[in-house]
């Protein structure tokens, strides 16, 4: 393996050239959530995907799954060997690509992933299987690696035979695409019913070498936890042993895919890999060294950004809430609560309603299953205390509680006063327009 920063690698006609791309001007900065000071740990998070990382190439184009002129067709290329690393839905009525894909992440070099949008392949039989599994063998091809080489995503309506022949003829197109700078057409090829295209990355300092991590990711509705929720795909020029990835990127998920929920759906193809390709020529990051916190607390950031992101382009929503549980016995039971706080159908249409009905929470925190003492629960609306002691404090509260609920963003805060346990996640308002896209997706 070759783990310069720059150089040429010959694949089949083609000659892809490793080298750190230009930093490109892509838009608004978004906000993120900080884990740890990390003495070394310098992050910046411009909306600039994997477009940022050195050595990764993508394209998007129309191949006929969708109407003209959406992308439907995507492909992410490291042009050295990588490490890789997945999760996958829970779902067990998953697609053939979380499978084909599972079983190529265990066999090791990843260089590619190709991703449709608009066909999902699920539920398809063994034609499905069979066409996932061609479309990693003439992708392969194009690009001349092995089939396993190759990760394949699909993501869109459930049921309908993939039509295999229009990607297997734009193949060609797509290859001819890749460029350093093509991460927006990526991200807009894997979109479904999302508004908005999802990018996030990030550098740090790790060992005295500059490392970036960046990351695509699709997602509206079908999203809650129990990985994954979506499609997410990270690539990065660190030289990562394969085990750490795998514990990264699992601790990273746990911190912000599985911390947002929308409708409390689980999908049938969701999964969320990440590519590391060495070229930023550190020492390998290895388990339980000071090099993997700081690698794995880079990931999250960029993890937890996407997963926001996703919350904020959530299907019909107008608000984004974090609920926060404190002082819960353990921290399990406290995400166990916040969850049943957030996927409430009863409290997620007050909040769309700017109703401080914390009546509703409040019977969600005693349906949860966890230990409580109900005359030690507080309860507030950013900084507005509207429980006490298990008490409502009174109208003029509420009142003020009101005003919070106009914004776009709020916290809903319970401390539990029973213990030391902490969580929080993101959820969002339930609203007639999620209502109604959802009762006309096409079938």
């Amino acid at each position: 393996m070759d783990n310069g920063v720059s150089g040429t690698r010959q694949l089949g006609k083609r000659c892809w050239r490793a080298s750190r791309p230009s930093h490109e001007p892509h838009g608004w900065e978004f906000g993120i959530h900080r884990f740890g000071r990390g003495r070394n740990l310098s992050v910046s998070a411009k909306h600039t995907g994997l477009s940022t990382v050195p050595g990764i190439l993508t394209a998007g184009i129309h191949s006929g799954i969708k109407r003209a002129p959406e992308l439907d067709l995507a492909l992410i290329l490291s042009t050295h060997d990588t490490t890789a690393a997945g999760v996958f839905t829970t779902n067990k009525c998953s697609a053939a690509s979380v499978a084909v894909t599972r079983r190529h992440i265990r066999a090791g070099k990843i260089r590619a992933i190709i991703t449709n949008s608009g066909n999902a392949n699920a539920c398809t039989g063994q034609r499905g299987l069979s066409d996932t599994i061609n479309m990693a063998s003439f992708t392969a091809e194009a690009l001349d690696l092995k089939p396993n080489q190759v990760c394949v995503g699909s993501t869109g309506i459930i049921g309908k035979p993939l039509p295999i022949q229009r990607i297997r003829k734009a193949v060609p197109e797509l290859v001819r695409q890749l460029k350093p700078s093509g991460g927006r057409n990526a991200a807009r090829a894997i979109i479904t019913t999302d508004s908005r295209i999802k990018e996030a990355s990030a550098t740090a300092n790790i060992s005295g070498k500059l490392v970036t991590i960046g990351g695509i990711a699709k997602g509206a509705g079908m999203i809650h936890p129990n990985m994954a929720t979506m499609l997410g795909y990270l690539a990065t020029d660190a030289e990562v042993e394969r085990t750490a990835l795998q514990h990264a990127l699992k601790f990273a998920v746990e911190e912000s895919f599985n911390a947002v929920t929308i409708d409390g759906e689980t999908s049938t193809n969701d999964m969320v890999l990440c590519l590391a390709n060495g070229l930023a020529k550190n020492s390998r990051i290895r388990l339980e060294t000071s090099a993997m916190r700081s690698f794995q607390r880079l990931l999250t950031e960029v993890c937890l950004n996407l997963a926001k992101q996703i919350c904020h382009d959530g299907e019909g929503t107008t608000k984004v809430i974090q609920v926060v549980v404190n002082q819960a016995r353990t921290r399990r039971d406290a995400k166990k609560m916040a969850m049943v706080i957030g996927t409430s159908n009863l409290v997620k249409t007050a909040m769309f309603g700017q109703d401080p009905n914390w009546g509703r929470i409040m019977a969600a925190i005693g349906r949860a299953s966890v230990p409580i003492k109900p005359d030690r629960i507080s309860l507030a609306f950013d900084t507005v205390t509207v429980v006490k002691n298990g008490i409502g404090i009174g109208i003029a509260s509420d009142r003020a509680a009101k005003k919070v609920l106009r914004k776009r963003e709020f916290t809903i805060t319970i401390d539990l006063g029973i213990g030391q346990g902490h969580d929080r996640i993101w959820t969002t308002d339930l609203t007639p327009a999620y209502v109604a896209l959802n009762a006309h997706y096409p079938t």
